[in-house]
């Protein structure tokens, strides 16, 4: 039975998970820490190798581990000359990249080519590129190759060069889905050069170099699979058992909803909404926020356990919270985030507000999406939300709302790239039970939404 090493890099953490019939063996994880600069805010790549290779190092005394797939968070791209990096791996928070928008507009494909909308800061990657062609000029010059982040790993484990539609086709104007191809903005720019061969997620792009072999304890023949989008890994175990339409909710620092058999002519680019790029190259309808972030910015520091008392107290209250509490993304741009009325004496308030904020916004993108049809699939911390869960069941009443027992997240769907497309037995998904107050729900909902600002 092949024993998979995934590589799991998040915007908050960095998790190696071993998988062995799709059950975990063995994990550890550690936090993704950003550096500051210069030349601008960065990951810190040397800390996540580091963390990789002892971990692989670790793992691989204790399993015989196959085959080797990496996942990252989107929106990164990488450039690399002939000896390593040519410029440090820009953090897509970095506001920054704003000085050359005037300029980027001017090259930027529209929406309806790569269904990619504009996003604040370096969401979309090829702003960041922009920036680095027109800020460093010298060092881009320097640069042999345009990698996606989770290639540019699969690279260091291999030294083959290539990439990915997942990640391509994640946000950053560079690909367009429905001719399969780079986006007009390649050609404008003069970056076809970079782009190495676009390889299927689940193909076996080479084997670990020799060097790794002796620091990692790994044998020759492990095979290294070419890599996926962290939220296009975790909608791989339902293609394989569920037959569209469907919705996955995946929740984490981001909440990202794709809508599989929804019309991508629904998208609005206004609201953040989008279309990804599945593994098999199809254009895939969504949307997102950074729920996960949000929810903790609500919860100022209390805990996060909340019960059905606490939502109820919560309904009686005055209290609303209104998007958005982050920056970046969103179907609310650039409007601060704002809680009205008073919160209710309850050690559990600030978490029932919080998930309420944050099912309320979900339960907003999949009205916009048209998805409105078929199960919803929640997936990542949310799904051990028992409030989120069910006061979205209670709001979705035609719809069965389902919960991924997957601990390890998106680590799980990049695992299947192993036996793609095989995959382990698994037991049905638990569906939530709606919220018992509905009519409180329903009514909180309706102050809500009346309370929403206008973009």
């Amino acid at each position: 039975m092949a024993t998979t090493a995934v590589l799991d890099v998040g915007k908050t953490n960095v998790k190696l998970v071993l998988f062995e019939g799709g059950s975990v063996l063995w994990q550890k994880s550690t936090p993704n820490r950003p550096l500051p600069g210069p030349p601008y805010p960065h990951a810190d790549v040397e800390a996540i190798w580091s963390f990789f290779i002892e971990g692989l190092r670790e793992a691989a005394a204790r399993f015989a581990i196959t085959d080797v797939v990496v996942t990252t968070h989107g929106a990164t791209a990488v450039l690399i000359d002939d000896e390593g990096l040519a410029l440090p791996v820009m953090d897509y928070e970095f506001a920054g990249v704003d000085e050359i928008e005037a300029e980027y507009v001017e090259v930027r494909p529209p929406f309806a080519e790569t269904l990619s909308p504009p996003i604040s800061a370096g969401l979309n990657f090829g702003r960041q590129v922009f920036y680095q062609q027109r800020r460093h000029p010298e060092a881009f010059a320097r640069a042999r190759w345009l990698l996606m982040y989770p290639q540019y790993f699969v690279w260091r484990l291999t030294g083959t060069v290539c990439n990915e539609v997942t990640s391509l086709g994640c946000h950053g104007d560079l690909w367009n889905p429905a001719a399969g191809t780079p986006s007009s903005l390649v050609a404008r720019c003069g970056w076809g050069h970079l782009l190495p061969p676009v390889v299927r997620a689940w193909d076996v792009v080479g084997s670990l170099s020799a060097t790794l072999q002796a620091q990692t304890g790994l044998p020759a023949d492990v095979r290294v699979r070419a890599g996926i989008h962290d939220s296009n890994a975790s909608i791989l175990p339902h293609l394989l058992t569920l037959e569209p339409p469907f919705t996955l909710v995946s929740t984490g620092t981001w909440v990202v909803i794709m809508a599989l058999g929804a019309s991508t002519a629904r998208l609005d680019p206004a609201r953040d909404m989008l279309a990804y790029v599945d593994a098999r190259g199809e254009a895939l309808p969504a949307a997102k926020f950074m729920g996960g972030r949000e929810f903790a910015t609500l919860l100022k520091g209390a805990s996060s356990a909340c019960d059905e008392e606490d939502v109820a107290a919560l309904f009686e209250s005055s209290a609303l919270a209104l998007p958005s509490f982050v920056a970046n993304g969103g179907p609310f741009p650039g409007v601060p985030g704002l809680v009205l009325g008073t919160l209710p004496q309850r050690p559990g308030a600030r978490a029932a507000l919080a998930s309420l904020y944050a099912v309320l916004v979900t339960d907003y993108l999949l009205g916009k999406l048209g998805a409105d049809a078929g199960a919803v699939v929640v997936e990542g911390s949310f799904a051990g939300n028992d409030v989120f869960c069910s006061a979205l069941a209670a709001l979705r009443p035609g719809q069965a709302v389902l919960l991924s027992p997957d601990t390890a997240g998106t680590a799980y769907g990049a695992g299947l790239l192993a036996t793609w497309p095989r995959a382990p037995a698994r037991p049905p998904m638990k569906q939530a039970l709606p919220l018992a107050d509905v009519d409180g729900l329903l009514a909180y909902r309706e102050r809500w939404r009346e309370a929403l600002p206008s973009i």
